[in-house]
């Protein structure tokens, strides 16, 4: 191995270190950013005086508790043949990547044989792109559908049920073909001589010699940035100004007189051709969406906190755009906090480290570069992984059929080929089976995540523990006018009492005054005047 090869062996270990520590920072700002939105709510509640806003809901709330529980079975016998559609698509797109890989291997064009790995890569993703943004629009109506079918007593309920089930809906549309590239793929594909076939004589798509880390983040750059661009964006303007065209192309005034009438009609008039306000449901499924990009695979697109910070930037204009020239003034209503939105948002910070620390110990590298430098290595370097990663298969254990067409394509016949896994050599005892290396190196990858998840999770927890929920100086106010209260309620109190007496007093002819001024001595026990002696 030349200098070059051990100085990027060694770089690649050194980023993938950063990417721990990276990840562990992105989860500790998750934190952060969930404490800082509980203190503003905090801070609004007292602004807007909603402290106690939503108290008495507590109880109609606990007696709904059985009417949820009884309709849960039907909730999910209705929503998993939903689901199962989108695993199907998932596993259409797979057969695509399989049969396009195919294809372009046995295409006798040069330039089409050139780049395989990159066009179905990117046309893949382009294709689970455009599944996702449809299917998003579909499953948002029938959402809607088995909410309906529930009949929830209240309108709370009702959003409340109609927001979880949309946001799992889309959730699994979203995530399912990255979690597909984070941990399946490369993993069911079998061995030389038993490979696994699927429709026929198509094997099972690998990964690449380097993992699949870089296809997954190919695959989360086209999602992310195709469903903020196309979804969050275009849909947010298009939608809009296309629904106004179609009702100017149903009036039947012209421009000229469309504008006279327009300049006729009063402010509330022309207010009311505007599009109606849907709610801040749309709104708020988009940040959550975003908020599981950023954080369920940072680890394998560390650009991803970027790319939505710049989108937000400008989303910003544009929904003030949207609800200022678009849309009907929205009617203002009281809300004590943001509701189930904030649940949301605090399972998927949690489940975000679970997820991330399997995606840096099954999917990376970063376990078994540290397992061959600290137990293998003969000099405690990296010299010698790529060798240590790959195992022998003799090719006459080929099944019938599935030998290579052209075992002459080197020059020379090859007796033993090197595949990459941790498998035990033909000439073994146990040949083809898992070799200790593999059991150590999963073992190894099992207590990386448990401990991951741990130290992420007490740092997680003192944080929350460190900030408290309520800003000091909201505190000490809101202490300051209970105090207040107590006395003022005292301060009443103690006049109802006077004035009662001065009622009783009046009643029995008695003046107030006299008896104020001849109080009522209290008894004494009487004096003994018996001589001592």
């Amino acid at each position: 191995m030349t200098s070059s090869n051990v100085f990027t062996r060694r770089v690649s270990l050194v980023v993938e270190k950063r990417r721990v520590e990276f990840v562990a920072f992105v989860g500790c700002v998750a934190v952060l950013f969930m404490e800082h939105w509980k203190r503003r709510q905090m801070r609004l509640n007292y602004i807007w005086d909603l402290t106690g806003f939503g108290e008495e809901e507590e109880d109609h709330n606990r007696a709904e508790y059985e009417f949820r529980v009884m309709q849960k079975t039907m909730r999910l016998e209705h929503s998993t043949p939903k689901i199962a559609v989108t695993f199907a698509i998932v596993f259409g797109v797979i057969l695509y990547r399989i049969s396009i890989k195919a294809a372009l291997h046995i295409s006798s064009y040069p330039a089409a044989r050139s780049n395989i790995r990159a066009t179905v890569k990117t046309t893949a993703a382009i294709i689970n792109l455009i599944i996702i943004i449809v299917l998003d629009e579909i499953y948002g109506a029938i959402a809607r559908w088995l909410t309906t079918l529930e009949v929830p007593k209240t309108d709370k309920s009702f959003e409340e049920r109609l927001i979880f089930k949309t946001f799992i809906l889309k959730f699994v549309n979203a995530f399912t073909p990255i979690v597909y590239l984070a941990f399946f793929r490369g993993r069911l594909v079998g061995r030389p001589g038993k490979y696994l076939y699927v429709v026929g004589s198509y094997r099972m798509e690998e990964c690449a010699h380097a993992g699949c880390l870089m296809e997954l983040c190919i695959q989360l750059c086209i999602t992310m940035l195709g469903k903020q661009l196309i979804q969050n964006n275009l849909f947010e303007i298009g939608i809009p100004k296309l629904k106004k065209l179609l009702r100017r192309r149903k009036s039947e005034l012209d421009s000229k007189q469309e504008e006279e009438l327009n300049n006729s009609l009063q402010r509330h008039e022309k207010d009311h051709l505007l599009g109606p306000f849907v709610g801040l449901s749309p709104e708020y499924m988009e940040m959550i969406i975003q908020f599981g990009m950023v954080t369920l695979f940072v680890a394998s697109f560390p650009l991803a906190p970027l790319f939505a910070l710049l989108n937000n930037i400008i989303e910003i204009r544009l929904d003030a755009k949207k609800f200022v020239m678009e849309l009907r003034r929205p009617i203002a209503a009281k809300a004590k906090d943001i509701g189930i939105w904030y649940n949301l948002l605090r399972g998927l910070s949690k489940v975000a480290v679970i997820v991330n620390a399997f995606v840096i110990s099954f999917t990376s590298d970063f376990i078994p570069r540290l397992v061959y430098q600290y137990m293998y290595s003969p000099d405690g370097t990296m010299h010698g992984f790529i060798d240590h990663t790959l195992s022998s298969f003799n090719v006459s254990d080929f099944q019938p059929g599935t030998a290579p067409q052209q075992p002459m394509n080197l020059g020379h016949k090859v007796e033993t080929c090197r595949y990459k896994d941790y498998r035990e050599p033909p000439w073994s005892n146990t040949p083809y089976e898992l070799s200790k290396e593999f059991w150590a190196i999963l073992a190894a990858r099992l207590a990386f995540v448990i401990v991951f998840q741990n130290v992420v999770m007490l740092m997680s927890d003192f944080v929350d523990w460190l900030i408290p929920d309520i800003p000091k100086d909201i505190s000490l106010q809101i202490h300051k006018e209970k105090i207040l209260m107590v006395e003022l309620f005292m301060k009443e109190e103690q006049g109802k009492r006077l004035a009662a007496r001065d009622n009783h007093h009046r009643d029995s002819g008695t003046s107030p005054s006299s008896t104020n001024q001849t109080p009522t001595l209290p008894r004494s026990r009487p004096v003994s005047h018996t001589d001592c002696c």
